[in-house]
């Protein structure tokens, strides 16, 4: 008797959709629950070359906290490609200019840097405030 193992094809993955709240939550606790949602890591059926995740929504980006005092330490770093071109900005700073970009770096380095990358990201939708645009699909509420 032979034994088949089944792989889960693109057809058959069925997403959801959740709710994250970020207010007063750590930063890389956060993003590293985002991640293995979007890879769908939880789910049996997950398997490597097949994007099974779900989608997620965040909320409440702007009240997102760091540890021990990298308000004022921790930099972003961006270069224009021109010699003397690297420019840096600090957590504090980056957060007042867009707070959605901080959550959205910081779940992007912790996912696989594969073909796969791009269209995880594109189910993320980070928001400052507590309300947003996809009620319609009916998000559960995901507890951290």
């Amino acid at each position: 008797m032979k034994y088949k193992t089944d792989w889960t094809k693109p057809k058959d993955i069925n997403r959801k959709w959740y709710v994250v709240d970020v207010k007063d939550k750590v930063l890389g606790r956060v993003a590293t629950e985002i991640a293995s949602l979007l890879i769908g890591k939880e789910k049996v059926e997950q398997v490597p070359n097949v994007d099974c995740g779900d989608f997620v929504i965040v909320l409440n980006s702007s009240k997102v906290k760091l540890t021990r005092g990298k308000e004022k330490k921790k930099k972003y770093y961006r270069h224009s490609g021109y010699p003397g071109g690297l420019k840096e900005i600090t957590f504090d700073k980056q957060m007042s200019k867009n707070p959605n970009f901080v959550i959205e770096n910081a779940v992007k380095k912790m996912l696989p840097k594969n073909k796969l990358r791009d269209n995880r990201m594109q189910r993320l939708f980070v928001y400052e405030e507590e309300k947003h645009p996809h009620e319609a699909q009916k998000p559960e509420v995901f507890k951290l």
